[in-house]
């Protein structure tokens, strides 16, 4: 059974994107690649679970972090279980291994006035790009998308008259945003400065770079990064960076966890609790503040 076949069941079976399925691969080739170098051994598919630990131990002594090794074995699991599904092999070398413990990741949102500084501030429009990257930064503080989700975002997923955006979430989940007249404004003034360029290549594609074609996701970054890496002292300027600040900052202001959990695409209600704790912090200085019993 190859990783051909692996990847075209996670790929077109369990509609997982691309870039996870190259991660997926990644990580099975490096056990792979320890296998050949320590051990000699060219077939992953049989080899016991001691041998694994060791592939993890080598791992933790060069300094991959628990976290990132815990991907790369579920990455692995997934693979035996594939194995097993396919009746390839009897029984899956990862069924007893237990996690490495994590610390608990903790991303700290822009406040409020950072946000400010960035829109108000930091990008005058004058230009294509300014007005891209000033509607990039106020489309994903309005509305909490992914990266990928704002690159794949296609002319046609705007729909004006109803105020909504569509989104292509994880696994092909479709899912409609509602846009405040804000972000209509800033849509305009930039397609007025998209409709001037020379020359457009992907013409679907919402967002463009300055040669017409569409924009990719190492692009997005590096604009998050410029703006904010001046307006905040966060170690970690990024676009998960901002969606993480819509979706705390709606919490703050009293907004429903299920209602922020359908706007983000989450399939469970664990994933958006994660957002709850500045809420909680929030509401811990209002209750000192308030309550009765804790004036002097």
């Amino acid at each position: 059974m190859s990783l051909k076949a692996f990847s075209d069941y996670v790929s077109l079976e369990k509609n997982y994107s691309q870039h996870t399925v190259l991660a997926y691969i990644r990580d099975i080739e490096s056990l792979q690649e320890f296998l050949k170098e320590q051990y000699e051994i060219d077939d992953i598919n049989v080899v016991q679970y001691g041998l694994i630990r060791q592939w993890i131990v080598q791992l933790v002594n060069n300094g991959i972090s628990n976290r990132s090794i815990n991907r790369k074995v579920s990455s692995l699991n997934a693979y035996y279980k594939f194995l097993q599904k396919t009746q390839v092999i009897d029984n899956n070398p990862l069924k007893k291994h237990k996690a490495l413990k994590v610390g608990k990741k903790l991303n700290l949102p822009f406040s409020q006035q950072e946000l400010k500084e960035v829109l108000d501030n930091s990008i005058v429009v004058n230009d294509f790009e300014s007005a891209r990257d000033k509607l990039i930064v106020e489309l994903f503080y309005s509305t909490g998308i992914r990266r990928i989700e704002l690159v794949n975002i296609k002319m046609s997923d705007i729909n004006f008259s109803q105020k909504q955006l569509k989104v292509l979430g994880k696994r092909n989940k479709e899912r409609y945003i509602p846009i405040i007249d804000s972000l209509i404004q800033s849509i305009n003034v930039y397609l007025k400065y998209r409709n001037q360029l020379p020359t457009i290549v992907n013409s679907e594609a919402l967002f463009l770079t300055i040669k017409g074609t569409k924009i990719y996701e190492m692009l997005v970054y590096r604009i998050i990064n410029k703006y904010f890496s001046i307006a905040s002292s966060k170690a970690k300027c990024s676009p998960h960076v901002l969606r993480h600040s819509f979706a705390t900052h709606l919490l703050n202001e009293g907004a429903d966890l299920n209602a922020v959990k359908e706007l983000l695409g989450h399939t469970s209600l664990a994933a958006t609790q994660v957002y709850t704790h500045n809420s909680i912090a929030e509401l811990k200085k209002v209750y000192a503040k308030s309550h009765p019993r804790n004036k002097t």
